[in-house]
């Protein structure tokens, strides 16, 4: 057994918290979740009635096979969505996009077929989930797996095709607001 077999193995026979996190925990560690600088998303599916909404918890999984992951709240209307289509397209938003990821973290937009109006957008290649114009780069997914994350969802994306767009500052959330680079300093 190599090194990292054996820390696989120790880690996954680790005890248990012996204390559950607590509301109060829960805050806090929200609080400090917080600190972490993420860039924003949008993540969509559904060619025939697309549904979209702003993300942050996604990053990639491999390079051989390129596979990325997005998590979703099992109560969010996205949820099924994906599950339904089977697929999904991410929009990773550009500094000037605060907008849109506003729009599509509001609940009460609409939710039908004018859901889409505001942005410039075209139907992924191969799936039909809509692709945000105007952003830094898209990925199209293929469903690959879906695995418990507690309250959320993780949807595992086979990346079927990508695209860059001509931006290069990102919209950034940190500390539970939108935030640009300061490319200055750079």
């Amino acid at each position: 057994m190599n090194r990292s077999d054996q820390a696989i193995t120790a880690a996954a026979a680790a005890p248990a918290p012996e204390k559950p996190v607590t509301a109060h925990d829960r805050n806090d560690f929200r609080g400090v979740m917080g600190l972490f600088a993420t860039g924003v998303t949008v993540v969509s599916a559904g060619a025939d009635a697309p549904h979209g909404m702003t993300a942050n918890s996604f990053t990639s999984v491999s390079l051989e096979p390129p596979l990325i992951l997005i998590c979703v709240a099992r109560t969010a209307a996205m949820h099924s969505k994906i599950t339904e289509a089977g697929a999904f397209a991410v929009s990773m938003l550009s500094a000037h996009q605060e907008d849109v990821a506003r729009h599509f973290a509001n609940r009460h937009r609409p939710h039908d077929q004018h859901e889409f109006d505001i942005v410039d957008w075209f139907p992924g290649p191969n799936t039909g989930a809509p692709i945000i114009k105007g952003t830094l780069a898209w990925l199209e997914c293929r469903l690959a797996a879906v695995y418990d994350g507690g309250d959320h969802s993780i949807f595992l994306g086979d990346v079927l095709d990508i695209g860059r767009g001509d931006r290069r500052d990102p919209l950034l959330f940190h500390t539970g607001k939108f935030n640009l680079l300061d490319s200055t300093h750079a």
